[in-house]
């Protein structure tokens, strides 16, 4: 063979390897996420509503690839990136985005939207936002949508196998039990009461979820109520957690664990997945430096004590470096505080994740 043959044949076997390997990697199955919730959640579907409850203006975003807000609350990435970030996974889209259309679809979506809660009474003072009743409601439609283009089977299939992620809780107390003194639900239920109440309301939303088709849902608890900026700037005196939202989340949180518990005994399968994410932050709140932040009670970004009034702005002060930050704006983990929580959903032990972790989840159940 001449050497301008063996040169041509080479050539020609590196395009077809490269064919190859671009085929093969295209056909790999890919899983959806879904993504459900409040403001830790929310990706951008408040950008399209009329709702003071928005995170769009600058330094949002700060650190997000193109350092610009996307309606994110947090200095970059939130906790769902970070879930598609560690598996390999496109990151979904706001389901409102005008984006989501086509092949994106098979992506997943983010339903989420800021100021939510359990109950649709929660939230009320940011005026249009998402209830957690019409997230399910945009699910059902998502998969109208989904089986228009690649067959009802096919999306059957694609749900049932995807991951899914609620986050739902914290504002029922901050946004709506604990809002005002005196608030309506104060008056109408004692907190133990009231407790139960949310925990039977959260088994009927998980249960619109199973019937939709989520098979793999992670249901994370509330997060540390008393200890975020915001609320150490209204409630305490001395920089201690509030007493009263910390008593809040002590009830609430073992409640949804045997809640889940008995979901999935009724079901006959572990679908439901609980996260303890007051653990998962106490973590660093109680030992910051051990996580290489210099406080957890002052927020990198915001206004009055602890940076903890009102929501981060353009006049807000602004840490320079936030990664010694465990939070970024009165309410949200900063994206390192989140890579740290990230880690627990993937890895953790049962003392925060129960019955198990996701890679756990993952590899009972592989897409291929």
């Amino acid at each position: 063979m001449t050497s301008s043959l063996v040169f041509s044949f080479s050539c020609l076997m590196l395009i077809t390897n490269l064919f190859v390997a671009f085929d093969f990697a295209h056909a790999q199955p890919t899983r959806a996420f879904f993504v459900f919730g409040d403001s830790i959640a929310d990706n951008g579907n408040n950008h399209f509503l009329l709702t003071t409850a928005r995170a769009d203006t600058p330094p949002y975003g700060i650190d997000f690839p193109t350092h610009k807000p996307t309606g994110r609350f947090s200095n970059g990435l939130n906790i769902p990136d970070i879930i598609s970030e560690r598996l390999g996974l496109e990151p979904t889209l706001p389901y409102l985005s005008p984006l989501l259309i086509g092949e994106k679809l098979l992506v997943g979506a983010n339903f989420a939207s800021a100021g939510i809660g359990i109950l649709n009474d929660t939230g009320f003072q940011f005026l249009d936002i998402i209830h957690i009743d019409k997230q399910l409601k945009l699910f059902d439609h998502y998969q109208q949508r989904l089986s228009a283009h690649i067959g009802a089977e096919e999306a059957k299939k694609l749900v049932h196998k995807a991951i899914v992620l609620i986050v739902l809780g914290g504002n029922d107390f901050v946004n709506n039990y604990y809002l005002v003194p005196f608030s309506a639900r104060s008056r109408q239920f004692s907190l133990p009461d009231y407790v139960t109440y949310l925990i039977s309301e959260y088994k009927k939303v998980l249960k619109k979820l199973y019937d939709l088709g989520g098979r793999k849902v992670l249901v994370t608890g509330t997060g540390p109520m008393g200890c975020v900026p915001a609320e150490l700037a209204l409630r305490s005196r001395n920089g201690d957690c509030d007493v009263e939202l910390v008593r809040a989340a002590s009830l609430y949180n073992p409640q949804l664990v045997e809640m889940i518990k008995e979901l999935n005994t009724e079901i006959g399968s572990d679908v439901f997945i609980a996260a303890n994410a007051r653990q998962m932050h106490m973590d660093f709140i109680t030992n910051p430096q051990a996580f290489g932040f210099v406080t957890s009670k002052i927020a990198c970004c915001g206004q009055g004590p602890y940076n903890g009034i009102g929501l981060c702005t353009p006049l807000s002060n602004l840490c320079q470096n936030r990664d010694l930050y465990a939070f970024w704006d009165p309410f949200h983990p900063s994206e390192k505080a989140s890579r740290i929580i990230v880690q627990q959903i993937l890895t953790g032990s049962n003392e925060y994740m129960y019955p198990m972790n996701l890679s756990t989840v993952l590899a009972m159940d592989p897409i291929v």
